[in-house]
């Protein structure tokens, strides 16, 4: 009965080891499908922000990063709230352009980061066993921030990212994540890359309009 029951065991182990590599792999797919329409600034993007934190909360709460884990249901809401925001139309009928961050929204957005770091390490290294509590904080809270840049079409919000995905591949190739890693040292790459191309954008957008 003993031997039977353990072999269950491994059976089970094994199989949630292989659901959640399956899972890892399909989320790092859709990551990029993600990444190529946040480069063209597709309002479909937000599409693909809806569907990958619903897979990724499973992947990061196995792995024990409870704050990322948690954070994907922020994305859950901000993917609706985002799809919203850049199909509402202005008062000339044109989307929410590509802008540079203003100055005025500097201060808050670090503070916002901060305040959002310091609770979530709190909380993690108090009340969890999560494994790597500050690098976990930091990342989460950092996401935050850029993904309500991204939400308001901030160009900035790619070199957030970017640091947050350097980060982030450090990590889980700690945690051997590694489909996972490469798809964040990937986006590491690529979010120089779709800086310069927001700049683009934003210059070819402001010369239409001067056109006109």
């Amino acid at each position: 009965m003993i031997i039977a029951n353990k072999q269950n065991s491994e059976q089970n182990f094994s199989y949630i080891c292989a659901t959640m590599m399956w899972l890892e792999i399909v989320g790092a797919v859709i990551g990029l499908l993600y990444l190529w329409l946040e480069y063209r600034a597709s309002v479909w993007l937000w599409a693909a922000n809806i569907v990958m934190p619903a897979i990724y909360i499973f992947v990061y709460a196995d792995a024990g990063f409870y704050a990322d884990a948690a954070i994907n249901i922020y994305y859950l809401v901000a993917g609706i709230y985002g799809w919203c925001v850049w199909l509402a139309k202005r008062s000339d009928g044109s989307t929410r352009p590509i802008v540079h961050t203003p100055r005025r929204a500097i201060v808050p957005l670090v503070a916002v980061g901060a305040v959002a770091m310091g609770v979530i390490a709190y909380i993690l290294t108090h009340y969890t066993d999560s494994t790597v509590p500050y690098g976990d904080a930091f990342t989460t809270a950092a996401s935050i921030v850029a993904l309500y840049m991204l939400t308001h079409k901030f160009v900035e919000q790619w070199l957030v990212w970017l640091v947050v995905d350097a980060v982030c591949c450090w990590l889980y190739i700690d945690k051997g994540l590694y489909p996972t890693a490469a798809l964040y040292g990937l986006y590491t790459i690529l979010a120089w890359v779709g800086y310069r191309q927001w700049l683009k954008i934003m210059l070819k957008d402001a010369t239409n309009q001067d056109a006109r």
